[in-house]
């Protein structure tokens, strides 16, 4: 063991607390420590309560205890001292404590023990306890201190790990905001590159319809025999078909002529219910949620119905029987950049959505869907340009296209148009009337208009109808009929063929019926729906001519339905309509 040294002269005095009941025993105790020259303050106490109350106050630096004392004992002591002041050295001073009872007490948590027949140890005994204490307290603050470095350190390296954590993802947010930027310019160049080139081909295009068209015309002023003017109309009929396609081109790359007006999208929407529902047939639902303040919209009011009737017809042809088709318009505020080219800027729209419970859109097909010509639909059943066409409305308008859609549960398009600023009360747009007798001559030839989508069958019906002495139109498809009915109603007679992609006979017949209820109907059909035909009232079997053709069967319906009848003069409205 090291010898303890005893304090400098002009310390301070330790500080004793002693347990002792003998009174000689006591002064024994305080002469050794005096003739060690220890500077000492003894606090002696006998009973127990006296002990418990100087344990709970503190303030010594050293407890001396008698092991044997009347009504109490050390290990009491002991015990008691360790509870309240454990950091305090305790020394056992006994004349009786034997080896195995000082073992047992060290085991307790006593610091030493000294025999009263060798009180000479008791100074060096209470500096080595004091001098462990001492070391005890500092190694305590040592290891406080290297905890309290090892959690500051540990805190540093969880805030820089949060911190580098925190920067990584800033970085991989912006690597992605970047590529997620560079990948719609990448789309807004190709659509704006597509967009160039069709609208270079339409303008081609369109000055060689002009020049073809033109020299029909022409050849009709020069031809007499009725078999060349005939072959002259199918000429002129497809050279329609050819404006038609260029039209939608130029729709995509916003180069057609547009006509804005301020419209009330509701009005437009409800008033095409009845359209819609024949367009959808029985098989899907049709329900409307019309925002009643809806603000105006600028745009071109023909052009929204086609669009509004173009995203129907998709989301018919997405849909499984028991489908449900919504239309939703909305006043709509945009604050964030468009992630992808064909959505609005920021700003305030009216908006109309078109939403279906079909199979969804795929991701790969979402990002080609507004190209021109993309469809993935069968050959025939589609012409790729009706989104393309959406596409290029909005964006010509002002606004934008955002499609939602989740693969198995149902796609929803938005069209966003520019609102009206000057929110005036609009008046009410009436259509243009065309008064058709004052174009027709009593000796004109009665005009029919043949809807096939057939090229081949279209052609037999278009060749006999026109050897009948008939004035004939041509159209490829329903909507197809339709707008060439919107360029020019003043038709007697619509053939209409019953199964067609798109809109069918009937839904055509429907449209018809509703908006230019002049016009008679015939439908050619291999096969009909007698139910479906009963819904337009088509007259019974002498409405339907049945493939194929047996003997004059087409002739006769046709001139049966034509004959001369007194007619009054009919004043034709022409409004929006559809197509693909």
């Amino acid at each position: 063991m090291t010898e303890a040294t005893a304090p400098e002269d002009g310390a301070a005095p330790l500080r004793i607390l002693l347990l002792e009941d003998s009174d000689l025993d006591a002064e024994l105790l305080e002469a050794a420590l005096e003739d060690a020259r220890l500077a000492c303050a003894i606090e002696r106490v006998i009973a127990r309560d006296a002990f418990a109350a100087a344990t709970a106050r503190g303030g010594h630096d050293i407890i001396l205890a008698d092991y044997v004392l009347p009504a109490f004992d050390g290990m009491a002591a002991l015990a008691m001292a360790r509870a309240t002041c454990p950091e305090i050295p305790f020394v056992f001073v006994s004349g009786t404590l034997g080896e195995d009872v000082a073992v047992e007490a060290l085991k307790h948590g006593a610091t030493d023990y000294v025999t009263k027949q060798r009180l000479d140890r008791l100074p060096r005994v209470v500096l080595r306890a004091l001098s462990e204490a001492r070391a005890h307290v500092l190694r305590r603050a040592a290891e406080q201190a290297l905890r309290d470095v090892n959690e500051s350190l540990e805190q540093r390296v969880a805030e820089r790990t949060r911190e580098l954590a925190e920067a990584n993802a800033a970085l991989q947010h912006q690597i992605g905001e970047r590529e997620r930027v560079e990948g719609a310019l990448r789309q807004a160049q190709r659509l704006e590159a597509v967009g160039q080139l069709t609208s270079g081909v339409a303008h081609d295009f369109n000055n060689l319809l002009t020049v073809i068209a033109g020299n029909i015309e022409f050849l009709e002023r020069a031809v007499a025999d009725e078999r060349s003017k005939r072959r002259l109309d199918m000429m002129r009929g497809a050279a329609e078909r050819g404006a038609r396609l260029t039209a939608q081109l130029l729709a995509f790359s916003r180069r057609q002529k547009l006509a804005p007006v301020p419209v009330q999208l509701n009005q437009t929407v409800a008033s095409m219910r009845d359209l819609l529902q024949s367009s959808m047939g029985g098989s899907v639902r049709i329900e409307m949620t019309l925002q009643p303040d809806l603000w105006p919209a600028l745009v071109d009011a023909t052009q929204i119905e086609l669009i509004i009737l173009n995203l129907a017809i998709n989301a018919r042809d997405a849909m499984a029987v028991g489908g449900c088709l919504t239309i939703e318009t909305a006043n709509v505020r945009l604050k964030a950049e468009p992630s992808r080219p064909e959505e609005p800027n920021p700003g305030e729209y009216a908006m109309v959505a078109v939403s279906d419970t079909g199979t969804g859109i795929p991701a790969d097909v979402l990002a080609r869907v507004f190209e021109p010509f993309f469809t993935t639909k069968e050959v025939g059943k589609g012409s790729g340009l009706g989104l393309a066409q959406v596409y290029g409305f909005a964006k010509q308008s002002g606004g934008g296209v955002r499609i939602d859609t989740r693969v198995g549960e149902g796609t929803s398009v938005r069209v966003y148009l520019p609102r009206v600023v000057a929110e005036a009360a609009l008046p009410e747009a009436r259509p243009a009337e065309i008064d058709c007798a004052a174009f027709r001559d009593p000796g004109d030839q009665r005009v029919v208009l043949v809807v096939d989508d057939d090229g081949a069958v279209r052609e037999i019906t278009v060749t006999r109808l026109g050897e009948a002495g008939y004035a004939i139109r041509e159209a490829s498809s329903g909507l197809a009929a339709i707008q060439a009915l919107e360029a020019d109603p003043c038709v007697d007679l619509a053939v209409l063929d019953f199964a067609m992609p798109g809109m069918n006979g009937v839904e055509v017949a429907t449209v018809i019926r509703s908006r230019w209820p002049q016009i008679e109907i015939l439908f050619v059909t291999g096969y009909a729906d007698h139910t479906a035909l009963s819904q337009v009232d088509a007259g019974g079997e002498d409405r339907v001519v049945q493939k194929p053709f047996r003997g004059e069967d087409l002739e006769r319906k046709v001139a049966e339905i034509l004959k001369p009848r007194p007619r009054p003069e009919l004043k034709l409205v022409t409004g929006g309509a559809a197509r693909r």
